[in-house]
């Protein structure tokens, strides 16, 4: 039975001992965080990182430069080339579209003998 009282005691010591040091931990970082300097540290931290996450992306598209593998930059210029393209072929393509009914309607007011229709006065 002592046995069983001693394992409760240290249970119940143990346990007091993880409460306190959480309400001291808990009350530590509620003063860290209290602080203005940690609103500054914060902001700084999150300027860094968002640094950082530019840099790396940076450095990817160099390495993939340097592999001769095209990047997003190279994509993205590719991309609006081809746009330009795309469209020019479309104006070619309308200026096609109006030459031939141009040359279908020369061809219905011309006859058959090839000569052009006398002009009424």
């Amino acid at each position: 039975m002592s046995d069983r009282n001693l394992n409760r005691t240290l249970e119940q010591e143990a346990q007091a001992l993880y409460e306190d040091s959480e309400s001291r931990t808990a009350k530590a970082f509620e003063e860290l965080v209290s602080r203005p300097s940690f609103g500054v540290l914060l902001a700084r931290s999150a300027e860094n990182i968002a640094a950082i996450t530019r840099i790396s992306g940076d450095v990817a598209d160099l390495v993939l430069r340097n592999l001769r593998i095209a990047g997003r930059a190279d994509i993205t210029r590719l991309a609006r080339q081809l746009h330009r393209t795309e469209d020019k072929l479309e104006r070619i393509l309308q200026e096609v579209e109006e030459l031939r009914e141009e040359l279908s309607r020369e061809r219905r007011s011309v006859p058959a003998n090839g000569r052009k229709p006398a002009q009424k006065p």
